[in-house]
């Protein structure tokens, strides 16, 4: 299954971008990463038998085992690929957040959309290794 993140915004050469490609690197399953620009662009062609998940402020929050368990799930249904989209500074539209099958939070707290993009190739890391039984997740 593909974990794509799609996200707004031109990440360059910053620390955010080196934490990205540092976890990205990391994970055993196919990732991509496509990146628009704030506003316009054309969002990639969905795939049949697609999940999309938005990340959004007003979304679920969920722990790092339940995260990797819903994964677990898409990927054992059959799901061809999981998008994940992750707004500009002014988040999803209401068409947006309506669209998506799940929307994601990762805290009540508004975070920058550079940040949301590593924690979010941080907890996907984190989600395969769990599925994996690596030792990076240790339950506490």
């Amino acid at each position: 299954m593909l974990l794509h993140i799609v996200a707004r915004g031109k990440i360059g050469r910053s620390a955010e971008a080196e934490l990205v490609e540092r976890y990205l690197k990391r994970i055993a399953w196919p990732v991509k990463l496509t990146e628009l620009p704030e506003r316009g662009g054309t969002f990639p062609a969905q795939p049949a038998n697609s999940i999309t998940v938005a990340l959004d402020e007003r979304g679920e929050a969920l722990g790092s085992t339940q995260f990797a368990r819903l994964l677990e799930g898409w990927r054992d249904g059959g799901k061809r690929e999981v998008r994940f989209l992750i707004g500009a500074a002014d988040g999803h539209g209401e068409d947006g957040r309506a669209a998506a099958d799940l929307l994601l939070s990762f805290g009540s707290a508004t975070w920058p959309h550079l940040l949301v993009r590593a924690m979010l190739a941080e907890q996907l890391f984190r989600a395969t290794a769990i599925l994996a039984n690596h030792p990076y997740h240790r339950e506490g």
